[in-house]
Parts: C-alpha cells; structure tokens; sequence
C-alpha cells in the first residue's frame, strides 16, 4: 500500500521545510518500531478498551432502513469515549509521545472533537496541550471550546486566512519547527507528511477490522457498500482498510458538496486537482496558480481544502468511489436519522447519510450477487455524535423560518 518513500500510487510523500526532516524521521523510526512491538500493540489494545470503550457496536437501524430501501449498519464510533472516532488515533500517538521521551502535546482541530481527543489523552498521561482552532470554528464549535479547556488543553485561536481548519494546521506546524525537541504533534487525520497518514490510518484500522467481523456475526455475509464522510479522512479510512481485499464490497466515500452546484464546497476528490499541502502531494481545492482556495461546508470537520493521500490513490486506482452531498441535504439527513433512530448524529456523518437518502435502493442493483427482490445491506460509518452541531443546526432551522 503506502511504500518506503511515503507514498500512495504518486500521492503522499514528505514535503516539509529541513528544519521538521529530523523530527519527521525520528518520528518514522519511533512509529516503525512500536508498532513491530507486541508490547506496544498490547498495551495500545488494552487502552482502547478500557479508555476508549472498543468495540464500538454495530447497530441495525431498522426504521432508517425502511426509509432507504436498504439494509442499513451504523458502526457506532459516536459511542467511543468523547463521542468520536478521533480517541483511537490520539491515545495512540500520545501513547507513542511517551515512548519518545516527548513532553509536550500539541494539536490542530477543526470541528473540535480531534482537539477534544487529544486533550482527553494528554490528560491520561499527565501531559500539557496546546490545540490550535480557527476562530471561525472556536465560535460554531463552542461546546468543543469549553469542553477542551476543562480537560485542561490551552487553546489557540487562530485568525488567519479563512480562520478555519487549514489555517490552524500551519500554525501547529509552526509551533512544532520551533519546539520540536520537547514537543510532540498529534495530527488528527491522514493527512501531512510521511508517516503521518500512516500513521493515523493504522489507529483507525481498528473501526474497519470491527466492522467486518461484526458484519459477518450479524448477517453472515459482507455488506455490499461501505460508506463514510470524507474531509481528511481518518474515519473513512479506517472503516474502508478493513475491506480492502473484498473486491465484491463498493468503497463509497462522501465529501462535502457545501452550498452546491457552482457555489463553495469541500469536494477535495470530486472536483480538486493534484498539488502540495502540509507536507504531502494529493488532491487539493486550488486556483489555476496553486493557490490553495477556500474550502466551505456546514460542517465543521469537512471544510478542509484537501484530502488524505490514500484516499487520492484510492479514487485514481478506482477502489473506492466518491460522491459529494451539500450542506442541506446534510440538514436533511441529520434530522432523518435523529426522527427515525433516536440517534443524534455529527454533521459530517451526516453526509453519508444523504447519500443513502438518495441512493439507498440502487445498492441492491449495484450488487453482482442479490436477486432482484432483495435488499442491498450497507455499512455505514457513523464517526461522531451531534452534540456539538445542535447549535448550528438550530441557527439554520430558525433562519429558515424567520
């Protein structure tokens, strides 16, 4: 998959300036090695249960299911501990913090939950953390705000560009070039140089591996479609590595359509061209010039201007397909699962969600091996909990009826 230079088919690699190589090959041999240690890989294991709350359950939604016109499995990663998918790849990197010697933690968030995560875990370990945040999501995102500061994280608002999720990345770069001796950067998707992707889609590997085995407990047989939301990545990622060798299920990942048609959007796949960003070559929402354009979507976690190298290869080799869906159909899906459920989902799930809204009863005709009068069954990836979007979607409803 990825090879020895870093790198997914011609995407990923390491672009960083030479004042990070050192702390990016000593972060490679760091990694390498702990994850060739079972002592790691047991200890990793053991907090994943008893810190995270692993495995996650996969849930039949029944009521949704008839609303599709398909079989639909939620694999519930808004029940792990702070309501996401984004503990399994922080307790695992903070966990490789220590190992290193590092004694300070930082991090970039754009919805939230990955600064949440990263404050829980530094917080097990008894370690300071910094979590940088664009001022524009400290304010949508504000329960995630008071959520890390009482987990005792210092949070750094960052105004630049468009005060969102790429600017709070480079600004996490800048701070780890400058105390790079002391300080440990836990990146929260599979993005940025080598081996970082890597890195953080082996953490998340555990969601798809779960999921497979609960798949096949539950119904007997693999699911015909495996769906995520894609902004980064890291939850769509780990849900599609746990199927890469069943070439009989459909990878479908879903990137945020924003305002659609012509209007702004986050559809890094769908509609970017190849280019550089914080430390890798992949697929990236950029000007004729390369220069990186302002990404947009209703949710928090998919308004970044770029995507996990992997994903690039993905797209290009044809393994996996990508779709977009805008901020409303979003909307839509949010409440659907909330009224049909009683589960409350994340915005950026959400998106996977309407696409099964829309697309639901094609899986079964997508499917080589169902009769006709037959429902297709999809696994779902549901990578977070809506708490921190009530608010925005309050806003929305009550602008609408204004």
């Amino acid at each position: 998959m990825v090879d020895e230079h870093g790198r997914y088919g011609e995407f990923g690699g390491r672009y960083v300036p030479e004042a990070l190589m050192g702390a990016v090959l000593e972060l490679e041999k760091a990694w390498t090695e702990a994850w060739s240690d079972p002592g790691f890989r047991r200890e990793l294991d053991a907090l994943l249960a008893a810190v995270v709350g692993r495995p996650t359950p996969l849930y039949e939604a029944k009521r949704l299911s008839e609303r599709v016109g398909a079989r639909v499995l939620l694999k519930r990663e808004d029940l792990a501990h702070t309501g996401a998918h984004k503990i399994n790849n922080t307790i695992g990197q903070v966990l490789l913090a220590k190992r290193m010697g590092k004694t300070r933690i930082i991090a970039e968030t754009g919805a939230g939950q990955h600064g949440v995560a990263t404050a829980t875990a530094a917080a097990y370990f008894g370690l300071p953390c910094v979590v940088f945040m664009g001022s524009t999501d400290v304010e949508r995102q504000h329960l995630n705000v008071v959520r890390m500061e009482l987990l005792g994280a210092e949070l750094v608002p960052v105004d630049a560009g468009s005060a969102t999720l790429k600017d709070a990345v480079n600004e996490a770069l800048r701070d780890w070039v400058t105390n790079v001796e002391d300080t440990y950067y836990v990146i929260g998707s599979v993005v940025g140089p080598h081996p970082y992707p890597e890195i953080v889609a082996s953490l998340q590997q555990v969601i798809g591996e779960e999921a497979r085995r609960q798949c096949l407990q539950l119904t007997g047989e693999l699911p015909d479609e495996v769906v995520a939301c894609v902004g980064g990545g890291s939850n769509a990622i780990g849900l599609f590595r746990g199927f890469y060798d069943d070439d009989e299920v459909r990878l479908v990942g879903i990137e945020a359509g924003g305002e659609g048609g012509e209007g702004a959007h986050g559809a890094s796949i769908t509609r970017g061209t190849p280019g550089i960003l914080h430390g890798a070559r992949s697929l990236l929402l950029q000007d004729d010039e390369g220069l990186i354009a302002h990404a947009h979507s209703i949710s928090a976690g998919l308004d970044y201007p770029g995507v996990g190298p992997e994903h690039a290869w993905l797209a290009r080799s044809g393994r996996a397909h990508y779709e977009s869906a805008t901020d409303a159909e979003a909307l839509a899906a949010f409440a659907a699962l909330a009224e049909t459920e009683g589960i409350i989902p994340a915005l950026e799930p959400s998106h996977a969600l309407a696409y099964l809204l829309r697309s639901g009863e094609g899986i079964r005709s997508r499917s080589s091996r169902r009769p006709a009068e037959q429902k297709g069954t999809v696994l779902l990836g549901l990578s977070g909990r809506g708490d921190k979007d009530v608010e925005t979607v309050a806003k929305v409803r009550a602008a609408a009826t204004s």
